[in-house]
């Protein structure tokens, strides 16, 4: 890819991402999401659980393996859509920073170096 080509995606990206970034300034934003959600939306466990075809302890261990971060993109996506939901995730610099500063910065370190 042309870096003309990569500057355009990363501030199209930065832009999609914005909220993404935003929410990951918070330490563990989606922590405990899977169970926030399904008690908001008040669909009890039962529910779930037939929807997916597991018992009621496979729905909590759903729970607590994204609690774990031990957690599928499959299942998330599966638990997700017995409740109606769908999964949509990004990745996003820590700190919040953007793409392009990111990106800046790697090339300096190749440039001058690492002066840590």
């Amino acid at each position: 890819m042309r870096e003309r080509e990569r500057v355009m995606a990363r501030r199209r990206l930065d832009t999609e991402m914005r909220v993404y970034r935003m929410a990951g300034r918070k330490r563990n934003p989606t922590n405990d999401l899977l169970r926030a959600v399904r008690q908001a939306l008040c669909i009890p466990v039962k529910e779930i659980a037939g929807k997916m075809g597991v018992n009621r302890s496979g729905v909590f261990g759903l729970e607590q393996s994204e609690v774990r971060n031990t957690i599928n993109l499959g299942s998330l996506s599966r638990m997700a859509g017995a409740m109606g939901c769908k999964v949509v995730y990004g990745i996003v610099p820590k700190d919040g920073k953007t793409l392009e500063r990111v990106a800046e910065e790697r090339m300096w370190v190749e440039v001058l170096g690492n002066r840590d």
